[in-house]
C-alpha cells in the first residue's frame, strides 16, 4: 500500500469571455484570481473567423441554452479574447506570479501564443476531433491539457495518440460535460481515475456545474486539476451565470485543500494527536490490595480508563499468577509484578 499523501488539485480560473471585451477587466480578473487562490488562469484564443463564418443559415443559429438567439459568428465575436491582447495578458500574469495559459482554436492562434510565451496549451472539448491542432500544440514540446466533453473513448484514444506521437510528454486529461451550466447528474466523475490508469497521465475536471460539490468529489477521486469559469460577479460576463465569483474561488481552493489533506494515505495512520489520546483508553488496574505470594484473580482487577496499566487483551496472561510483592490499590497493573 502506498503512503503517498494526496495532493490538492491545481485550481484553474477560466476567464473565457467574462472580460466583456475590455483588456483592463481581463487584467483585473487575472489579479483577482491570483488573490483568491487560483493556481493558474486560462483564457481562450480565437477569432470569429477562425471558428466559423458569418451566415444567416438556420444551422448557424443557437436555438436554446444560455446563448439562445445568437448565431455562432456573433457569439464568438463578442466573447473572443483578441489576439493583440496575448502579450500584455501574459506579461501581466507573470508580473503577478500566476501561470496563464490558453486554449487555441487554430494553428494561427498557436503561433500568436508562442510569441507571447504561453507555457501550456489546452485543447477544448469541441476541438478534440481536430488532430491538426492537437499535433501543432504538441510539437511545441509544452505541457498539454485536453477536455473530453462530447468525445467517445475512441476519440479520446485518438487524441492522446496524436499528442504523444507529436512530442507531448506532460498531459492532463479533464473529464467535462460541455453544457452551460452542466447538470451534476450527467457527470461521470469515475472517468478521472480511469483516465489516469488508461493513459498513465494526470487527470481532472473541467466543471461547468454551479457550486463546488463535484469539485470536492473530483478531489476525492484524485483530480490533479480542476478548471472552472471565473467572473468578477454573477452579472459581469457572457459566461457569468455559471462562473464562480472571487469569493467562491477562495472557497473552492480552501475546500479542495482541506479535503485533500483529509484523504491521507492508503492504509492506517495515527497522527500525533491520536498518539497522545491513546493514554485515555482503557487498561487493567489493580483495585483490591494483594499480598506477596497471593494469587491474582478477577476480583483484584478492573478494566478502566486511563491507559496506564496492562493492555486489556493481556489480562489473561497474568491471572492466576502470584504477586512478587505487596501491591496497594489503586494501581496500574504491571505484568512484571507477577510470577
Amino acid at each position: 500500500m502506498s503512503d503517498t499523501q494526496v495532493k490538492s488539485p491545481l485550481i484553474v480560473a477560466e476567464i473565457s469571455g467574462n472580460h466583456q471585451g475590455r483588456l483592463e477587466q481581463a487584467m483585473e480578473m487575472i489579479e483577482l484570481a491570483a488573490q483568491n487562490g487560483a493556481d493558474m488562469v486560462k483564457i481562450q484564443t480565437y477569432t470569429e473567423d477562425s471558428l466559423t463564418i458569418p451566415s444567416t443559415r438556420d444551422e448557424f443559429l443557437l436555438k436554446d441554452g444560455l446563448w439562445k438567439g445568437y448565431n455562432y459568428y456573433e457569439l464568438y465575436k463578442e466573447a473572443k479574447t483578441p489576439r493583440e491582447w496575448m502579450k500584455p495578458l501574459f506579461d501581466h500574469a507573470r508580473e503577478h506570479n500566476i501561470i496563464l495559459f490558453s486554449s487555441p482554436f487554430s494553428l494561427e492562434d498557436v503561433d500568436v501564443l508562442e510569441q507571447a510565451q504561453c507555457p501550456i496549451y489546452k485543447i477544448a472539448s469541441f476541438e478534440l476531433n481536430y488532430p491538426q491542432l492537437i499535433a501543432y500544440c504538441a510539437q511545441t514540446g509544452k505541457p498539454m491539457v485536453m477536455s473530453t466533453g462530447l468525445a467517445t473513448l475512441e476519440e479520446i484514444d485518438a487524441a492522446v495518440e496524436v499528442a504523444v506521437a507529436n512530442g507531448c510528454k506532460d498531459l492532463t486529461i479533464l473529464h467535462c460535460e460541455s453544457h452551460y451550466p452542466a447538470d451534476p447528474s450527467t457527470f461521470n466523475l469515475n472517468s478521472i481515475p480511469f483516465f489516469k490508469e488508461r493513459y498513465q497521465c494526470k487527470a481532472g475536471l473541467s466543471n461547468h456545474a454551479i457550486g463546488d460539490t463535484l469539485d470536492i468529489a473530483a478531489t476525492v477521486l484524485g483530480a490533479d486539476m480542476i478548471e472552472k469559469h471565473f467572473a468578477k460577479d454573477r452579472e459581469s460576463g457572457i459566461d457569468a451565470a455559471f462562473s464562480m465569483t472571487p469569493a467562491e474561488l477562495r472557497e473552492l481552493k480552501d475546500h479542495t485543500v482541506t479535503v485533500a489533506k483529509s484523504l491521507g494515505i492508503k492504509g492506517v495512520r495515527l497522527n500525533d494527536l491520536d498518539i497522545k489520546k491513546r493514554a485515555m483508553r482503557r487498561s487493567v488496574y489493580l483495585v483490591k490490595d494483594i499480598k506477596k505470594g497471593e494469587t491474582l484473580t478477577n476480583e483484584h482487577v478492573k478494566i478502566i480508563r486511563p491507559a496506564m496499566g496492562l493492555e486489556p487483551a493481556k489480562l489473561n496472561s497474568v491471572l492466576n499468577k502470584n504477586a512478587k510483592q505487596d501491591l496497594i490499590a489503586p494501581l496500574p497493573l504491571n505484568a512484571d509484578d507477577f510470577i
